[in-house]
Formats: structure tokens, sequence, C-alpha cells
């Protein structure tokens, strides 16, 4: 008997524990459900049930949580996402690897940047190097085009600036342009830390004072790639008789090579470090690629497929005669694209239409990554909407994009300004473990020079003329998909992975300006005008 007395205590400690861990966990999962999992945004690509899909196949299914939609509110930390998640981000990088990849070598071999070889930013002036002297006018600038074409106009403008000794004035963005974006430069770039940091370069005013307002001025289409020599004499010549010269377009009017050490300088300066965005953007910008981070290791895949690029190129393969006709309607009907017949099959075939979202899928699967591998889509609308990404994402299903990463009100101030929206996808592509352009446009080309500029991230840039013939014998049945194509594709793509080299110079043959338009655009690569070799490092 007074053993039996004895154990009951014993029974009835143990009841009141468990009752006490059933109620803590409860009231801790309703704190979580309330404050931490607070119900998300519908998001662009599938709709509402996007940001489902892909907590299912993420999170659900490598880690077992209860399954609630995510929001991720204003944290300048990584989002709720890695505390549902339940595991730091080093133990999902480490998930990653031991789940995807037998060996360490296969995850470097698809993550790890190329060797620097030491190579270094050095843009600092010389010791030679003067404040701006005199100025003997103002400048105007419009810049054209979209954010990069811009960015790199404007870093080329105040280079120019400098040669003929003017002021320039706070440059005027596009805003006639096929996005119709009404932002000004203070909406999009930091103008404060634009005017300091070039103050020993350049004098800049935010606004042409009001007694030159109708002073004769200048108005000058600069002659494309133009030398140094241009601008120190037929530009320069214009202050003798105006006091104000404005340049009505600014993209491509200097020269990619041959200008002096110091002006080549200026130019880096200007793009990769005067020209930091606007503190709003940058901050979410931030808060962005954390969130990206915070998942494991990511591609950037800038997927140029929008209405607006397939018009200009003519491209249309895989589209039906109706969305064809629609874009050969839009070429047409803007009138300073002046070539408007173009061989869609020719474009094609010769490299110069961008990688479908399918053939996208195709080739990422083909260089191996797994199907769980994280992919920011750095992207306007898809042409075609979620039907065209279907194929894509039916290999990685865990497509992320500004409209997923970021809820509504925090992408309100941005959304209906493509410069901005831009901007925000220019800094998660900066900063993404891998860089993958569909095409080689301004932006593809900036993100580029930047990765490379910053110590040579690893950037892949696809051989479209070589991948369509691949896919088209895939299509053809003449090859599956498999270990061959994956050998071939992988053996093109060796190279051209963003390793450090000089920068081309016009392709051999061509001729008058074609040679200027045939170069490796400065910005794209600003070896070796921008880079230099450490000492210490092991040639």
């Amino acid at each position: 008997m007074a053993q039996r007395r004895r154990l009951k205590p014993n029974r009835m400690s143990i009841m009141r524990c468990l009752i006490t861990c059933a109620l803590v966990t409860a009231a801790t999962l309703a704190l979580l459900t309330v404050h931490v999992l607070p119900s998300f945004k519908a998001p662009s690509y599938s709709g509402a049930k996007k940001l489902s899909k892909v907590a299912n196949f993420y999170l659900f299914s490598r880690w077992d949580v209860s399954k609630e939609e995510l929001r991720w509110t204003h944290e300048l930390a990584p989002p709720q996402l890695s505390k549902f998640i339940g595991f730091s981000r080093s133990r999902q990088i480490s998930q990653l690897d031991r789940s995807n990849w037998a060996t360490s070598a296969e995850f470097e071999k698809l993550w790890k940047s190329p060797p620097s070889r030491g190579f270094v930013p050095c843009v600092a002036p010389g010791s030679s190097y003067s404040s701006p002297g005199e100025s003997r006018g103002y400048f105007l600038v419009h810049a054209n085009g979209g954010l990069n074409q811009m960015k790199a106009g404007i870093s080329d403008m105040v280079a120019v600036a400098r040669l003929i000794n003017a002021t320039l004035v706070i440059p005027k963005l596009d805003k006639n342009s096929f996005w119709q974006d009404k932002s000004k430069f203070a909406d999009v770039f930091d103008e404060e830390h634009f005017i300091a940091s070039l103050l020993n370069d350049v004098k800049i005013v935010k606004k042409l004072p009001p007694e030159f307002a109708k002073a004769k001025r200048a108005v000058k289409y600069f002659t494309s790639w133009s030398s140094v020599e241009y601008y120190q004499g037929d530009i320069y010549q214009l202050w003798d008789d105006h006091q104000v010269i404005r340049a009505a377009k600014s993209d491509a009017r200097l020269a990619n090579n041959n200008l002096p050490p110091e002006i080549q300088k200026l130019r880096c300066r200007t793009f990769f470090e005067a020209l930091r965005f606007a503190p709003p953007i940058e901050a979410l910008g931030k808060l962005l690629v954390d969130r990206m981070k915070s998942i494991g290791p990511y591609i950037a895949l800038h997927l140029r497929y929008e209405k607006d690029m397939l018009a200009f190129s003519g491209c249309t393969y895989g589209l039906s005669q109706l969305e064809s006709d629609e874009l050969a309607a839009i070429r047409e009907n803007i009138t300073h694209w002046k070539v408007k017949e173009i061989d869609p099959s020719e474009q094609r075939a010769r490299g110069y239409c961008p990688l479908t979202p399918k053939e996208v899928g195709l080739f990422l699967s083909s260089l191996g990554y797994p199907s769980n591998t994280p992919i920011y889509i750095a992207a306007g609308e898809i042409y075609g909407g979620q039907a065209r990404m279907a194929d894509l994402e039916s290999r990685f299903p865990m497509l992320m994009s500004k409209e997923i990463l970021a809820s509504e009100e925090e992408l309100r101030p941005f959304s209906m300004h493509a410069s901005q929206m831009a901007a925000l996808d220019y800094i998660v592509s900066v900063e993404s473990d891998v860089f993958v352009p569909s095409y080689s446009g301004n932006m593809a080309r900036a993100v580029e020079g930047h990765r490379r500029f910053l110590g040579h991230r690893k950037t892949i840039i696809p051989d479209r003329k070589a991948l369509v013939r691949l896919f088209d014998k895939v299509d053809q049945g003449m090859l599956s998909e498999g270990n061959r194509l994956s050998d071939k594709i992988t053996e093109i793509h060796r190279r051209r992975q963003g390793s450090p080299r000089k920068r081309k110079g016009p392709i051999s043959g061509t001729k008058g300006r074609d040679r200027f338009r045939s170069e490796e655009v400065f910005y794209e690569n600003p070896l070796p005008d921008c880079l230099c070799q450490s000492s210490s490092s092991d040639l």
C-alpha cells in the first residue's frame, strides 16, 4: 500500500508536465501564427496559389513543418522564412549540399566564382590629376533609353563634361521611351552622393541657374563612339558662341577604347560608385537580397523575354501568329526603331534572339543545377504570362521575384516606375551567387561588368548561337536530354563564366562604324582600365 501511495504523486507529476507542455506548445503556435506568419499577398506568377506552391515544394517537402502561407514584413533582417524553416542560413546551405551533390567539388563547380587572379578596382585619380578648372558654361544632358542605357550614358557625359570644362546640370531621364517612366534623377539615383562623389572631377549643379534659362544654347547629337579629340575640338569650340550646350542623346557617345587612362577611370568611378541608387531603392534591394540568401545560394536570371525586346529584335520563335503580328505592329509604330523587316528564323540562328523560358530551363538543367535551385527572375512582365513560364517552372519550381519576395506595401512606391523596378532587379542580380542573362542587352552587360568590378563573381553567358543548334536537334529527336547534351553544353560554357580577361576589341574584318559597334562595351568589362592585379597575386 505504501508503495502504491508513493506512485500516485509520480503519475500526477507526469500528467502535470504533459499538460503544461501542451499548453506552452499551443500558446507558442498561436503567437507564431499571429506574429510570425500572417497571410501573404497574392504574388504575380501563378496568382494567389504561387506562394503556397513554392512553399510546398521547397519547405514542406524538405522539412516537416506546418503548412502556413507566408508574409515577409518590414524587417531589415532576412524574412520570417528562415525562422519558419527553423534553420540558419549556413544550415540551409549544408542541407542543399548534402541533398543534391555527392561531393563538395560538384557543389563548387556550380556555385564557386572563378579565380579573380588578384584583380582589384583601381580607379583613384593619379597624382597629376587636377580639380576641375574654370567652367566655360553649362552642360545639359538628356539621358535616353532604359535604366542601364541611361546609366552608361550619364557616366560618359560626366567624362565629356570634364573634357569640355563644363558645369554639368543633373541629367534629365528619358520619359518618352517604351516604358513611359516619369522618374526624375533623384527618384532613381542618390543625387547628393552623385554630386559629392564627383566633387573633384566635375562641377555639378541640380538646376540650370535662372539667368541662363534664355541663354544661347547649342543642341547637339554627339557622334557615336567619339574620341577625346572630337570633344576637345569640335564640341569645345561651341563655347565661343554659346553659354549652354545640350546633349540630345547620351548613349554610346564616347569610344570604348583608346581614351586617356584618367578619363577611363572617371567613367568607372561614375558608373560603379557615384551612380548609387536612391536610398529607398538601395534599402529594399538589400532586403530582397537578404531574403534570397536566407534560402541559400541562388541564381539571378535576367529573363529578357518582355514585349519590347521581342518586338525590337523581331524574335517570334515559339509564338503564335497573333502574337507575332502584335510584335510586328509595335515595331512598325515606334519610329526610332529603324529596322522594320526582320527574318525571325535568321535572327535566332545567328544567336540574336533571347533564349525562351523553356530554353533557359533546359540550359540550366544541362549545366547540372538541380530542380530545387532558387532562381530570382530579374525581369518585367514576361510576354505570354504564366503560360510562357510553365516549362521553366516545371523544371525549377523555386522561381522568385521582387513581387513574391516583397509585400505589396513595400513595392508600392516603385511599382509604377520601370526604372526603379529595374534598379531593384539590378541590385539582386549583382549580389547573386550566379548571374545568368538570357540575352546580351544593356542590363546584362551592366551587371556583368559590375560583377567583374567587384571581384569577377560567377556570371554564365549563354552561347545562344550554339545552344539554338543543340535545342533544335532535341526538338527534332536527333539528340536526347541527358549526359550527352549536358556534356556538350557544359564544355561550351566552361570558359564563359566571368573569368578575368581583357576587353575584346572590334571583330576582325569590320569597317567604319561597325568596328565600334562590334567592340565589347566598356562597362561590360572594365579590364584593363579600371582593374589592376595586386602585386601579391599568383600570376
